[in-house]
């Protein structure tokens, strides 16, 4: 029962690092989480080849601890899917986050509330493995009808705890995006 609580946990988990990575019209430096920067042949994070900081509320700058690899990063931001510019003055590389419209407001609503929906499925199968093991306990003799039964309550229960938080945490998302 808890590894199923523990598989929950860990959906509702990566949902929420998901959401950190949506833009919401504020500087964050996780939406730079996904990014990859060729360093020296390997694959890394912007975290681990330059300092990120965050003057004020529309700002990101990056400052990479080798100046050669400030083309790099800007080619990277570039081919993201942020839909942001970067500037370059040569030293490190200047994100502006623009104000978000109105109708890209609502599409990263529809993309967090489907995101959502995918957790909330993820719950769900989960609660089905764990139904299901329970079911095979029972037909084995490890544990009676009862206690069988009870234990489908008690991942029901889990199962809507996590549910409910999924909902809280989708609609706190939903919040903060559509405030201007």
């Amino acid at each position: 029962m808890i590894d199923y609580e523990e598989k929950m946990q860990k959906a509702v988990d990566a949902l929420v690092s998901d959401f950190a990575t949506i833009r919401a019209g504020r500087a964050n430096p996780h939406m730079l989480d996904k990014i990859k920067i060729d360093y020296y042949g390997t694959p890394s994070g912007l975290q681990s080849v330059a300092n990120i900081a965050i003057p004020d509320a529309r700002t990101i700058t990056i400052t990479p601890w080798e100046a050669k690899m400030v083309k790099d990063i800007e080619k990277a931001i570039l081919a993201s899917d942020l839909g942001i510019t970067p500037n370059n003055d040569g030293k490190s590389v200047i994100i502006n986050i623009p104000e978000l419209t109105e109708e890209r407001r609502k599409e990263l609503s529809k993309d967090v509330k489907k995101k959502g929906e995918e957790a909330k499925v993820k719950i769900r199968n989960i609660r089905r493995e764990a139904n299901d093991a329970a079911k095979k306990q029972e037909k084995a003799g490890e544990i009676s009808e009862d206690e069988q039964k009870d234990l489908e309550t008690k991942i029901q229960k889990t199962t809507d705890k996590f549910v409910a938080d999924i909902d809280s945490k989708v609609e706190a998302k939903t919040k903060e995006l559509m405030t201007v």
